[in-house]
């Protein structure tokens, strides 16, 4: 036990510090929520999807939702039920055992809908590719508006790829 305090004591803190507020993504954040109120004329609603995952593109997603990013200041806000939802999020490759119940969101989901694949194993199926035991990428099983590539991607990416399905989508 005294050896690991030790350790403990010369070692010190090895986490890393916190980065820096990037102030091209705060003087935006404005512009940002009034595009997409003026697209949506609401929130953006996202149900997110682990289609068969590691969880490393779900951990950089709940990222999004720290105070840092601060999605919901932003107007974009998750949701519990594809019912509800304008976007589905979806991560890693499908898994055959996965592949009916992401159907069955993708039709819950009302129009005009966005998907958004996240990670090289949404985009491409990543190592895992096809198999007896994966659909592979997300494409192969629903239509796909936005790939945010990365193993995984960065919070900044994703909140990119987002805003570009938004951006792109037709003006009800």
């Amino acid at each position: 036990m005294i050896r690991i305090l030790r350790q403990i004591v010369r070692t010190g803190i090895v986490s890393e510090d916190a980065p820096e507020p990037r102030e091209e993504f705060r003087a935006r954040a404005p512009q940002i929520q009034a595009e997409i109120l003026r697209l949506l004329g609401r929130a953006l609603a996202i149900r997110q999807v682990d289609a068969g995952s590691c969880n490393g593109c779900e951990l950089e997603i709940h990222a999004l939702n720290n105070p840092y990013y601060n999605l919901d200041g932003l107007g974009i806000r998750f949701v519990a039920s594809p019912r509800h939802a304008d976007m589905l999020l979806v991560t890693g490759p499908v898994a055959k055992n996965m592949e009916h119940a992401l159907k069955i969101a993708y039709e819950a989901t009302p129009d005009p809908k966005l998907v958004v694949a996240i990670g090289d194993c949404g985009c491409t199926g990543g190592i895992f590719g096809e198999s007896y035991a994966s659909c592979g990428r997300v494409s192969n099983v629903i239509p796909v508006d936005v790939t945010v590539p990365g193993c995984p991607p960065p919070p900044l990416e994703i909140l990119r790829g987002i805003l570009t399905a938004v951006s792109a989508r037709p003006v009800a």
